[in-house]
């Protein structure tokens, strides 16, 4: 991606990943972005996303679109979540390929590697062991995603990539209390209790399961990094390689936002999952680490919250 006039399409523009790649792209000198909405252009009609690519012709994509969802979204609506995200992500690699694309960027997912895989997860543990049955049809797609472009590439040297990020947060995060993750769901939680001088906030289970977190604009310059380096088959892991305890995250939480009231474990609920930590040596071996630090990077996200209708 040297030359900064090459035509772009971002699938998913509009979303946290989406609109922090172009963010990314736009400070590194790149204006010439072709752009469609979900209006404007159904990703999963086969013959409109033909018409698209051969009438724009662009010389790189992100495919950061999907159909994406809470686990009681995944779980309910199974067939929408495979079904609607295998159309986007084969209609577009082909599409691509049949269009001469220069190079494609997959994003997947950190639910494609198997429930009770040895931590941290190595690229290597794909299709190792049983997946998490509540979210299983998404797992599946973004499986199917990273199979498509390694096939491309053997049958038709086709420069398709697949990067698989851990949590995420960031601008145009989703704080809906009913199917957010948890640290939007937690700074939403803090705001409102400090805000209506609540002396409490609950949190589910104990608090000790640990999760990875990585800032949104991070993630954007490491899939700009990889569209410049990295051009081999199979996936690339982007994380922080370090984690942290849900509570200790509350904690952060608590302190960025300011609020001066308790932290309550609401017992009767599940922990869910242990650990989930993403190994990130693949990438640092080819020369990219991350860099905002997390209480660092939720300031920065809390800071930018007052336009919200619930601040």
């Amino acid at each position: 991606m040297k030359d900064t006039s090459a035509k772009i399409y971002i699938a998913g523009h509009r979303g946290m990943v989406g609109s922090a790649i172009k963010r990314r792209l736009e400070q590194a000198g790149y204006a010439n972005f072709v752009e469609r909405s979900s209006a404007e252009l159904d990703l999963r009609d086969q013959a409109a996303v033909n018409r698209f690519f051969e009438t724009e012709k662009p010389t790189f994509v992100f495919l950061a679109a999907a159909k994406v969802g809470g686990i009681l979204a995944n779980n309910t609506y199974k067939a929408d979540f495979i079904y609607d995200n295998l159309m986007i992500e084969s209609n577009i690699i082909h599409a691509a390929h049949k269009s001469g694309v220069e190079k494609l960027l997959f994003l997947g997912s950190s639910c494609i590697y198997p429930k009770l895989a040895e931590q941290p997860l190595k690229e290597e543990y794909l299709l190792t062991g049983l997946l998490e049955p509540t979210n299983e049809p998404y797992a599946i797609a973004k499986i199917a995603g990273i199979k498509l472009c390694d096939a491309y590439r053997d049958q038709y040297g086709c420069n398709f990539i697949s990067v698989m990020p851990t949590n995420l947060y960031g601008p145009n995060d989703n704080y809906d209390l009913n199917n957010s993750h948890v640290l939007p769901a937690l700074i939403r939680k803090f705001h409102t209790a400090k805000k209506n001088g609540v002396e409490e906030v609950t949190m589910w289970g104990t608090g000790s399961p640990k999760r990875e977190f990585l800032h949104v604009d991070d993630l954007a310059d490491a899939c700009y990094f990889l569209m410049q380096y990295y051009n081999e088959p199979g996936l690339v892991n982007i994380g922080t390689g370090t984690d942290i305890a849900i509570l200790d995250l509350a904690r952060t939480i608590k302190e960025v936002v300011g609020y001066q009231g308790q932290i309550t474990n609401d017992l009767s609920k599940p922990d869910g999952t242990p650990r989930k930590l993403m190994n990130v040596d693949k990438l640092k071996r080819f020369g990219w680490s991350a860099s905002i630090e997390l209480e660092t990077g939720i300031r920065s996200v809390y800071e930018g919250l007052t336009n919200k209708d619930w601040y």
